[in-house]
C-alpha cells in the first residue's frame, strides 16, 4: 500500500487532510475526503500512479471534506461512498455547513450508502467501516488491519476529539464511539485524522481512560 496525504486549504481555515491510497498490484486507488485542489489529486492518480480511482470515501458530509468530490469524479470516475445516516446531508446546506459558515453551496449524491461493519476492498487490501457517530450522526472511521492504520475523519484527533456543537452532533456519542469502537483496536494502530497530525491509539487512550469516570 502506498499512502499519500494532501493538506487541502478550505474555506474554514484549518486544512483538511485528504488521503490517497494506492494498492500497487491491482493499481486500484481510494481517495478519502477530497476537499478540493483536485488538479493535484488527478495528476497523482492519472499521471504518477496511472491507476484506477475505485472509491471516493467520505468520512462525513461536511463541506470542508467534500468540496472536491464532484470535480474529482468527473475527472477520474470512482464510486462515492458515505454512511447512510450522512447521505442526506450531502444535499442539505444546513447540515453540510455550506449554509452556515459561508461556504459555497455543495450538493452531490452518494453512489452507495455504507453501514457499520461493511468491508471495502482495494485490490488485496480490506478496509472495515466503523460507524463512529458524534461529530455527525453518520460519521465513520475506516480501519485496515493488515496495514495497522485508521482513518478517523473528524472523530478522533491527536489529543482531542471532533466538534460536537454542529447539526446532528452529540458529545456523548462521540466519546462512546472513541472509547467503545476505536480504542479497542490494537494500540500500535496509526491514526490518520481529518485535520492535524497523525497519532497512535496508545497515545490517545490515556486521555479517555482519565475522562471516562468524569463524563459517563
Amino acid at each position: 500500500m502506498i499512502l499519500k496525504e494532501r493538506k487541502i486549504n478550505t474555506w474554514v481555515g484549518d486544512p483538511t487532510n485528504c488521503y490517497l491510497i494506492f494498492e500497487e498490484k491491482s493499481k486500484e486507488i481510494m481517495c478519502i475526503d477530497p476537499a478540493g485542489e483536485v488538479d493535484e489529486l488527478v495528476h497523482l492518480i492519472q499521471e504518477v500512479w496511472q491507476g484506477q480511482l475505485k472509491y471516493i470515501y467520505l468520512t462525513h458530509c461536511h463541506g470542508d471534506h467534500i468540496g472536491g468530490v464532484t470535480s474529482l469524479k468527473e475527472s477520474c470516475g470512482g464510486t462515492i461512498l458515505i454512511h447512510r445516516e450522512d447521505s442526506d446531508g450531502l444535499n442539505d446546506k444546513n447540515v453540510n455547513l455550506s449554509g452556515i459558515i459561508d461556504l459555497p453551496e455543495i450538493e452531490l449524491q452518494a453512489d452507495s450508502r455504507i453501514d457499520d461493519g461493511d468491508l471495502i476492498h482495494l485490490g488485496n487490501l480490506a478496509f472495515n467501516v466503523i460507524h463512529t457517530p458524534g461529530h455527525t450522526k453518520g460519521s465513520t472511521s475506516l480501519y485496515c488491519e493488515t496495514e495497522g492504520c485508521l482513518f478517523s475523519g473528524d472523530t478522533l484527533f491527536a489529543g482531542t476529539w471532533g466538534r460536537t456543537d454542529l447539526p446532528t452532533s452529540d458529545r456523548e456519542a462521540i466519546l462512546e464511539s472513541i472509547v467503545d469502537k476505536l480504542l479497542i483496536l490494537p494500540e500500535e494502530t496509526i491514526v490518520y485524522p481529518g485535520h492535524g497530525k497523525p497519532t497512535k491509539l496508545k497515545e490517545e487512550k490515556p486521555i479517555y481512560l482519565e475522562l471516562r469516570p468524569k463524563l459517563w
